[in-house]
């Protein structure tokens, strides 16, 4: 039984929470004092004994809430200074408005509109989850060791340690066939499929094919730079080879291990159409590997690109597993391709940020990205089945379908304009994805939901909210 006595500190009363509800009423009570400006970045919040105490309940109340904090980036959680505010979205300066519109026309990810505090948007990781202890004991074991030559221009292909490590991870993980040369270190993995849409366009490939339903941030980076695409339809073993063949093309993009946005895995029979499709003339299979490290419920699926290394361009990136800021990926190609490659990397930049390259090398090495994965996989987990448990009590009829692996989940719907659905969401503070945003070709509607920005409780109440906006007519 709690007091009611309160705390002084934002005059937060136990007796106000619902029954065997005080972590979420505190957590909850946190949050709205982030947002209203009344915890200020920077502000140090009360040691969880003295707080347990001042309410009258147990300090692991306090110490789940205060860990949610810090799993929504809204605290940090540092060594001998306690529990910190971070910087929020409401110190963040807005944009102009021209710039705002631009934001919005390219859908990016990371830009959450007015009125939304939930982005459920595909392709948001879990940031709050940075090992920065660990990124920070690598950079000063690198920055101990480093010459002045490894900081300089250098090959612009990638610093050649991380080349090393990534190969032997590569090989292990995700049985790679290449050797460290091969492996071109870029600007995530849309500067790799940006060099690759240069290359083929240089060599004479006006298009090439895509999956349908297929990432819309992937097709509109290969017509960025001039190469039209032609959608191939999928379904629940993967790309359809047939349809592949009649389009005429000689290169396809594909993302075999975890198809976006259907979670769909290539399968083995599929597999073999296809790599005997690639082997019938010079043609390419470009393998985006976007979220292969987060796997649940299934064996691990190897790449293509350990098949046929002469036919396939790997392109991966820790985008998904690390954060997608650190701008850090790979592409593996076939070796008639890496000449043109590295020419379009180096007149794009000169080469990628050299100690960023050091650090993840030393990471690899040390374990330590190993076993950052393994954390993580446990938190997403996690919040995979809170979003899965809350969808089937609020929204029944809706198939849920990827949910084995990655970091987001398709729910198709019985009918209805998913746009419009989409919008309806939007409005109960939930961003989602129309299914028809990632489609050319017709098909059912849908909502592709990402679940690794945010813990089980809110991941819960997005579900709630869902299904209350699609159940109003």
């Amino acid at each position: 039984m709690v007091n009611d006595r309160g705390s002084d500190f934002l005059q937060l009363r136990p007796g106000d929470a619902p029954a065997k509800g005080l972590t979420g009423w505190l957590t909850e009570g946190l949050r709205t004092a982030i947002a209203a400006g009344r915890l200020a970045p920077g502000t140090r919040l009360p040691a969880t004994r003295l707080l347990a105490t001042e309410l009258g309940v147990s300090r692991g109340v306090v110490v789940q809430a205060y860990q949610r904090l810090v799993d929504e980036g809204l605290a940090d959680a540092r060594t001998g200074s306690g529990t910190v505010i971070e910087r929020h979205a409401a110190a963040v300066p807005r944009p102009a408005a021209d710039r705002r519109r631009t934001l919005r026309e390219l859908r990016l990810p990371l830009s959450t509109p007015d009125g939304v505090d939930l982005n459920l948007a595909p392709g948001v990781p879990d940031l709050a989850a940075f090992p920065r202890a660990a990124w920070l004991r690598a950079e000063r074991a690198v920055l101990s060791r480093v010459s002045s030559a490894d900081l300089g221009y250098g090959d612009p292909g990638g610093a050649p340690r991380l080349r090393v490590e990534l190969v032997g991870w590569l090989r292990r993980t995700r049985a790679i066939s290449a050797e460290a040369d091969d492996i071109l270190v870029c600007g995530g993995v849309a500067q790799g499929q940006a060099l690759l849409a240069q290359v083929l366009r240089a060599r004479g490939e006006a298009a090439v094919a895509v999956e349908d339903p297929g990432s819309r941030g992937a097709r509109d980076q290969i017509e960025h730079w001039g190469v039209r695409t032609e959608p191939v339809p999928v379904d629940d073993d993967g790309l359809l080879v047939g349809p592949l063949r009649a389009t005429g093309l000689d290169t396809v993009l594909l993302t075999p291990a975890h198809q976006f946005p259907t979670g769909a895995v290539l399968a083995p029979e599929r597999r073999r159409e296809l790599l005997s499709w690639v082997n019938e003339g010079p043609r390419l299979i470009v393998e985006d590997d976007y979220d292969a490290e987060h796997r649940y419920d299934r064996a691990p699926v190897a790449a293509l690109q350990g098949s046929a290394p002469e036919r396939v361009a790997h392109l991966g990136s820790v985008s998904k597993s690390l954060a997608p800021g650190m701008r850090l990926g790979w592409l593996i190609a076939p070796r008639g391709l890496q000449a043109d490659l590295l020419a379009a990397k180096h007149a794009s930049d000169l080469g990628s940020s050299a100690l960023p390259q050091l650090v993840l090398a030393e990471l690899l090495a040390t374990g330590d990205y190993e076993r950052h994965l393994r954390s993580v996989r446990v938190r997403q987990r996690a919040r995979r089945d809170a979003l899965i448990a809350g969808l089937r009590t609020h929204l029944p009829r809706a198939r849920v379908r990827g949910v084995a692996a990655g970091l987001h989940l398709l729910i198709e719907l019985p009918g209805g304009d998913d746009v419009e659905l989409a919008e309806r969401v939007r409005a109960a503070g939930v961003l989602v994805h129309p299914l028809s945003w990632h489609r050319r070709l017709p098909g059912p509607p849908g909502l592709v939901l990402g679940y690794a920005a945010h813990p089980p409780d809110r991941l819960s109440e997005a579900a709630a909210r869902i299904g209350h906006a699609l159940s109003r007519r």
